[in-house]
């Protein structure tokens, strides 16, 4: 039962993350990518920490040394190292490619969980992985024996790597923190604690980058709907998305967690059906299928 809950929590999460597409694709028109890192995070930290101030602070309190090297990680390549190589990949390459490249977090997030966690896969977890990568390539409508990477796309294409291999950095992380946590029954760190903590972190890092981009003049001339992108960036799909992943991973092995991150091109795909009125072909219904069966292979696995 507490497996089946965990899945929930990580399909919410990064069919959540998912929805950042919408936003980002809005918001790139007008700001830069770390005032956009910075505001969102500041409109999320603003937004919960009334809330959440005594607890955060209660938690605090309990945090050992190793605890804060972790979190800090966990905001080093969860949230800024993944948002500026992303921001500064998709501008140098194709969208072929970086939905190729992309699709590498779950194969990177099972190699770095047998290696460093020691955390062996059964034999449908493996087919479900695999599944998971090769639905992801589909979902870019991608031949993968005929496609080749273009030379003059290189550093685009290691930006590209760099964001999945951050992404699956974090995914381990977190894994591995929830694991110490276990070690020392005193500390407890909630979900939507140790969201604030890792986002605030995060907020220091992109600030000052942020402040370079001369961000005060762009959020003047921004609209409605660009502030209402802003919002949705910073409370959902950082906030929410982060507590329903940290619920999630502490009931889930990384293997569960590798597959279900292909929820997030799955998500992209569908709401650039629906609202960027883009048109989807077999090949991505296909992937689409293929990421939903490797989630179904998996819980069979684990079960």
């Amino acid at each position: 039962m507490k497996n089946t809950i965990g899945k929930i929590y990580l399909l919410f999460a990064f069919t959540l993350a998912g929805t950042s597409v919408i936003s980002g694709y809005i918001l790139s028109e007008k700001l830069s990518r770390f005032t956009i890192t910075a505001v969102s995070l500041g409109i999320m930290i603003l937004c919960l920490f009334p809330f959440y101030a005594a607890k955060t602070v209660k938690t605090i309190r309990l945090l050992k040394r190793n605890d804060w090297k972790l979190l800090m990680l966990q905001a080093i390549f969860g949230i800024f190292l993944f948002r500026m190589f992303l921001l500064l990949g998709v501008n140098s390459t194709s969208t072929v490619e970086a939905g190729i490249l992309t699709g590498t977090t779950p194969a990177i997030t099972t190699i770095l969980a047998f290696f460093i966690l020691r955390e062996k896969p059964s034999d449908w977890t493996a087919i479900g992985i695999v599944c998971t990568v090769s639905g992801i390539a589909l979902l870019q409508g991608t031949n993968l024996y005929s496609v080749q990477l273009s030379s003059q796309h290189f550093l685009g294409n290691v930006f590209m790597l760099c964001a999945a291999a951050s992404e699956s950095a974090f995914n381990i992380i977190s894994r591995k923190h929830k694991s110490k946590i276990l070690d020392h029954a005193n500390v407890k760190i909630p979900p939507v604690v140790q969201t604030l903590i890792v986002s605030t972190m995060a907020f220091g890092l992109a600030l000052i980058p942020a402040l370079v981009e001369q961000p005060f003049e762009a959020l003047q001339a921004i609209g409605l709907k660009e502030w209402l992108a802003l919002i949705w960036y910073g409370l959902v799909v950082t906030a929410l998305a982060f507590v329903f992943f940290y619920a999630g991973v502490k009931r889930c092995d990384a293997y569960t967690t590798a597959a279900f991150s292909g929820m997030i091109p799955l998500t992209s795909m569908l709401l650039s059906l629906l609202l960027l009125r883009e048109t989807v072909g077999m090949s991505q219904w296909t992937g689409g299928f293929l990421i939903v069966s490797s989630m179904l292979m998996i819980g069979n696995g684990r079960r």
